[in-house]
């Protein structure tokens, strides 16, 4: 089949999302200027650069209390800092408790049963006990195309891993299995890894 997204799709439920998998989830986690911590999961997320370390995610949609957007990007324009929390299987009910849509100043890390501890280089709450944080100073927001689409990018400033997760001086992710967005509401978990050498290794 075929369709163009601006006329619409034939099916019941929008199939994009259900295309571009798997995503990994940036758990962000964020402070806005009063002090309230803040704490959402997102999908659009990724690694964009190796040196210095970059990273992304997207913010696509509203509340009713933000101007036109969500609490995490409002606290990041603020501050100018936030955190990407790796997501383990382990506590995918917090992460998913932590999408619940709270009031403005509202506390995620309570509501999901979570511990915020205070990062090492900017002020800005972490997930205590998570796999991995990336501390993170905002380098751009950048709206694109669509009345509430933003793209927010970091630059790495801080990495804190769990002590269990480096294997033989590597981060292992079968230590923990990271779990990943699919379409509607799927998700994965990644439990088989293996290693493929470069054509020009």
């Amino acid at each position: 089949m075929f369709y163009r997204p601006q006329d619409g799709h034939p099916l019941p439920h929008n199939p994009f999302n259900a295309i571009v998998t798997p995503r990994p989830i940036g758990w962000i986690s964020t402070r806005d200027a009063q002090g309230h911590n803040n704490l959402a999961p997102y999908s659009f997320f990724n690694g964009v650069a190796y040196v210095p370390p970059q990273i992304m995610f997207a913010s696509t949609g509203t509340k009713p209390d933000q101007d036109n957007t969500k609490d995490s990007l409002a606290n990041i324009r603020e501050t100018g800092v936030f955190c990407v929390n790796v997501v383990e299987s382990a506590m995918r009910d917090a992460m998913n408790a932590s999408s619940a849509t709270l009031g403005k100043g509202e506390d995620e890390f309570a509501h999901a049963g979570l511990t915020a501890v205070e990062s090492e280089t900017i002020n800005c709450p972490r997930i205590d006990g998570v796999p991995a944080t990336l501390e993170c100073k905002m380098t751009q927001i950048i709206q694109i195309e669509g009345a509430s689409n933003y793209v927010v990018f970091g630059e790495v400033t801080g990495v804190h891993m769990r002590d269990n997760t480096i294997v033989d001086g590597r981060f292992d992710v079968s230590t923990f299995q990271p779990l990943s967005r699919l379409g509607y509401r799927d998700y994965s978990v990644v439990n088989n890894v293996f290693e493929l050498e470069r054509p020009d290794d």
